[in-house]
């Protein structure tokens, strides 16, 4: 037996059709009726699952769980973002695993962004 890789990300939301509408303006993410999408990764994408320390500030302690998206071209991604007014949270940062950005939901939660 084996884990094939994650089946899905689910949670809960007040809004969730300006949730919807917020993650295709932002990320081009279209959800579909049933609330949801299908992705399919590309050849070379990769899924980490990590676990942080409790008082770790990679992001923040309120918040359990953090998306990370993996992309090509972080820099038109940067531009983008820039262009709907959605502010990066912190400078990027590249290091020997990649580029990474972050940015914000509506509702708070962060969203790391990465280029490998």
């Amino acid at each position: 037996m084996k884990i094939k890789g994650f089946g899905g990300i689910f949670w809960r939301t007040k809004d969730i059709d300006s949730l919807k509408k917020w993650y295709k303006e932002t990320l081009g993410i279209n959800m579909e009726d049933w609330n949801g999408t299908v992705m399919k990764p590309d050849a070379d994408n990769e899924t980490h699952f990590a676990f942080f320390k409790e008082e770790s500030n990679y992001f923040p302690q309120d918040q359990a769980v953090m998306l990370n998206f993996q992309v090509e071209d972080i820099k038109a991604w940067m531009e983008h973002f820039k262009k709907i007014g959605v502010p990066l949270l912190r400078e990027p940062e590249k290091s020997e695993y990649g580029t990474f950005i972050w940015i914000q939901d509506p509702e708070g939660r962060w969203i790391e962004i990465w280029e490998k």
